[in-house]
């Protein structure tokens, strides 16, 4: 069994013909789940959650009709999972909580793009890792992946070390083990899964997320994972899942978890 639970349709429209495009492309490299999990600040109903002048005019789109694409989706006989990507905000659990619960998601990723006022994945923002200190940033961003697992909203952490895009990483491995240590430590607590994403490849780091010395934490602490594209294209669709197989499989792992309306199921990995 494979899953591509990551996948944004937002540099297209929120249509049927559009959503086609990728559940196509799935089924046509033999993934079984596959699911559409939009950006969270594009949505109206997340504006009490996350703020800044980077997201604000990106918010453009209204859960109904997102819901209502999803449903005109099942109706039409396509097997599609519906979800979110929420950026995991610090001091908004109850907002975020009252968000996830509102809306029938077959799962929800959570995932860290913001360090403060910091978007650490964004072009627009690189120039601002040569003005600060990558061990801070690190502990930083490690420091909401503990209270993102700690807070258990969210079915899968997306993109788990993100924060390596851009190549920036601190030339100090115990640091990075320290990091990879604690975040683990509150991932094996909590419902979350890890995802094996091969957006990195696509990136500037030119690597799988997860590294591969955190995702042998993951085993070794009983982790469940995933398998994701994180495409923002059709064609990007189950990209280098070769690649994601043969690291997970590398590690150890031998099984899957789906989802399906916030039940999660163990299987075999394809």
């Amino acid at each position: 069994m494979l899953t591509d639970y990551h996948n944004h349709l937002e540099t297209g429209t929120l249509t049927l013909d559009y959503l086609k495009k990728f559940t196509d492309t799935a089924k046509s490299k033999n993934i079984q789940h596959f699911g559409i999990s939009e950006h969270a600040y594009h949505f109206y109903q997340t504006a009490d959650i996350l703020q800044n002048e980077w997201v604000n005019p990106r918010r453009f789109y209204d859960m109904a009709d997102y819901v209502a694409l999803f449903k005109q989706a099942w109706n039409s006989g396509i097997d599609v999972k519906m979800s979110i990507e929420m950026d995991y905000t610090p001091g908004k659990h109850k907002e975020m909580a009252a968000f996830i619960k509102a809306y029938d998601f077959d799962y929800v990723i959570g995932s860290i793009h913001w360090v403060g006022d910091f978007g650490i994945d964004l072009k627009e923002y690189i120039h601002e890792w040569d003005k600060r200190d990558v061990f801070d940033i690190y502990r930083q961003y490690f420091d909401q992946v503990v209270t993102l697992a700690e807070s258990n909203l969210f079915d899968i952490i997306g993109h788990i070390d993100l924060v390596k895009i851009f190549k920036y990483v601190p030339n100090d491995e115990d640091f990075l083990l320290e990091q990879y240590d604690r975040a683990t430590e509150a991932l094996k607590n909590s419902k979350t899964c890890v995802e094996i994403s091969t957006a990195g490849l696509r990136k500037p780091v030119g690597e799988l997320y997860p590294d591969r010395r955190l995702l042998e934490m993951c085993y070794e602490k009983g982790i469940p994972i995933v398998l994701s594209s994180d495409a923002h294209f059709p064609e990007h669709v189950g990209a280098d899942f070769n690649q994601a197989i043969e690291l997970a499989r590398s590690v150890g792992y031998t099984t899957l978890m789906t989802f399906s309306k916030g039940e999660r199921k163990e299987v075999e990995l394809g």
